[in-house]
């Protein structure tokens, strides 16, 4: 029986050399730089928070034939500040000018933490313009610039973004207003007057602790703390601002500039004045 002749001549080639045509092989998505930040305002450790962003990272893109070859990290930095005025996000942009790089895609462990409000749409096109892809698991693959539901997430993204660090601000400031409250701690800055800073012994975070910081505490300084009792009870009676600094000074009374110079440089000491008496008292 005669065999059957193909019509690609290309084929009978094949079969005369005896060579087998491999099918193509999908390398996947290749190699990719992968960006995380945290912040140190709601005592985040770094290495856990690096840690686990990366490992997201690496979980959404391995699956997908995806290799991590790069890494940038900022720490301490704002998810409010541009990525231009973050070191390792300006980093990696100025590494996309480089003909050498060797990844052509990014990857990002959670995008709330990466941008902020609109910054996606002003450092997505930079990114289109170098070949950049961007892997974002929010959208469960690569960023579509022509996918309108792709633009509502990441604007949806930045809005949550926003509102996360809100919820966190206001989060610390409760903190730190009842660690003042509920334990005397300080701070920082310059002490209200009646007070002194002293010693807490070791700060309770052991990873703080191990790296030698400590507490500080607000405690009451004696003698200015009956300055302010004065001043306090002198508002009771309905004596004005100026007049009980006129008191303070007649009597010879330091105001606190002149009693605590160290911590008040950027002051002159020439006596209370109405607005010191007025501060001296919220102080108390």
């Amino acid at each position: 029986m005669t065999a059957e002749i193909s019509n690609d001549p290309w084929s009978t080639l094949d079969e005369i050399l005896g060579l087998e045509v491999a099918e193509p092989v999908d390398d996947g998505i290749g190699e990719l730089a992968v960006y995380g930040r945290c912040s140190t305002e709601d005592n985040q450790d770094p290495e856990t928070s690096r840690g686990w962003q990366f490992g997201n990272a690496r979980k959404f893109v391995e699956p997908l034939g995806g290799r991590i070859v790069a890494e940038y990290f900022d720490i301490g930095q704002s998810r409010s500040v541009p990525w231009e005025r973050r070191d390792e996000a300006a980093r990696l942009l100025a590494e996309l000018k480089n003909p050498r790089r060797t990844w052509n895609a990014v990857v990002v462990g959670e995008g709330t933490r990466c941008w902020f409000g609109n910054q996606f749409s002003l450092i997505a096109p930079r990114f289109a313009a170098y070949g950049v892809d961007l892997w974002v698991p929010e959208l469960g693959g690569k960023y579509d610039a022509r996918n309108p539901s792709h633009k509502m997430l990441m604007s949806v993204l930045g809005g949550m973004s926003e509102s996360e660090r809100q919820h966190v601000q206001a989060r610390v400031r409760a903190a730190m207003d009842a660690q003042v409250v509920n334990e005397g701690r300080h701070q920082g800055g310059r002490a209200p007057y009646g007070y002194v800073v002293v010693d807490g012994g070791p700060h309770p975070n052991p990873r703080k602790a191990a790296e030698g910081f400590r507490l500080r505490m607000l405690a009451i300084d004696p003698d200015a703390a009956e300055v302010v009792q004065r001043i306090f009870a002198e508002y009771m009676e309905g004596v004005g601002d100026r007049a009980i600094a006129k008191g303070l000074n007649e009597d010879g009374v330091p105001c606190p500039s002149e009693r605590r110079p160290d911590q008040n440089r950027h002051r002159l000491a020439d006596g209370w004045q109405g607005s010191t008496a007025r501060d001296a008292a919220e102080s108390g």
